[in-house]
């Protein structure tokens, strides 16, 4: 044993103080954006079966919400909506009063230093579940960007603090970012979701915000999950166009991808961490599988590590507990 030579690297792991002192990633509450689905209606507190903790919220319950996360010291929302009324062309997504511009006002109105970051789609308002206009079974591409720039003008007014398109239609940072510099928004920035891969873990979304698809699917202009440079493209794209921040989703299975967008692009990285794996941590933590607080933090850790600068996820305000120890 006296010749042997050998690296001593548990010498860094020996106790709990030595452990933080070189730990190299740190998760803070700073990292983090709440996502919320605001419904339209009286008086609904409806939790999604598939996510439980999560809730659709009508205006009169929203304030309480984001009372709950300012106090927690949580800097952002993503808001969702939930229309009353569908329609071919979403019309709900751009009006001037719709529930995502509504909730906005209500927000800034409450807590004006909290974030709001608009999500910016059709599918949660059109009858057909489709992130665009419809013309016999096709998405449009072009025709459904000018709908886009008028829904992202419209949250701007409403006092969005930043715009979050995720139609993934060719061009919509291009559109978006003209739109909001001629209406005079030109200092709101554009989280794009620039690599949003057709992934099965969106489930749970949908049945909270109501937005399956009525027909086919959403390959043509989501990512192939196998794809690994046609991310790089869309990340680049999206930057020459004008975009701010870019968004990875879903989160667990694309680290790989994450780290390479982080690499290369120069701007902030935010992960999004989407309902499928909310919802099966959940599912294992509740059949007793799982140690809940262990596994979100370690899951949200690996994702900053693998390049994230932000994470939107809907374990936002039970990991600020966690790690505040309550």
């Amino acid at each position: 044993m006296n010749e042997l030579q050998f690296a001593r690297h548990r010498r860094l792991r020996n106790s709990a103080a030595m452990r933080a002192m070189v730990r190299e990633t740190v998760l803070n509450k700073e990292d983090l954006i709440y996502p919320i689905f605001v419904a339209e209606g009286k008086d609904i507190r409806t939790e999604v079966s598939s996510m439980p903790g999560v809730y659709n919220l009508s205006l009169d319950h929203l304030g309480a919400e984001v009372d709950e996360v300012v106090s927690l010291g949580i800097p952002a929302v993503l808001l969702f909506g939930v229309p009353e009324h569908k329609d071919a062309e979403g019309t709900e997504a751009y009006h001037d009063h719709g529930i995502v511009q509504e909730a906005t006002r209500l927000i800034k109105e409450r807590h004006p230093e909290l974030l709001v970051v608009a999500d910016t789609c059709l599918c949660e308002y059109t009858d057909h579940g489709h992130c665009g206009l419809i013309e016999e079974g096709r998405i449009l591409n072009d025709p459904s960007l000018d709908l886009l720039a008028r829904t992202a003008v419209s949250q701007a007014k409403a006092g969005a603090d930043i715009i979050a398109p995720s139609n993934m239609m060719d061009g919509f940072v291009s559109v978006i970012r003209q739109a909001l510099d001629e209406a005079g928004f030109e200092d709101v920035p554009i989280m794009s979701y620039a690599v949003k891969y057709a992934s099965a873990y969106y489930g749970p979304f949908r049945e909270a915000a109501g937005s399956t698809p009525q027909f086919g699917d959403r390959k043509t202009y989501q990512m192939d999950p196998a794809n690994r440079l046609e991310a790089i493209r869309e990340a680049q794209s999206d930057i020459e166009e004008g975009a701010d921040m870019l968004i990875v989703k879903p989160s667990l299975s694309y680290m790989d991808v994450m780290r390479e967008v982080k690499d290369f692009s120069g701007v902030p990285v935010v992960a999004y961490n989407v309902s499928g794996e909310y919802s099966m941590i959940k599912a294992a933590a509740q059949n007793g599988w799982v140690d809940e607080e262990k596994i979100v933090m370690e899951t949200l850790t690996s994702m900053k590590r693998a390049g994230a600068d932000m994470i939107i996820t809907y374990f936002a305000k039970d990991a600020v507990r966690y790690m505040e120890g309550n």
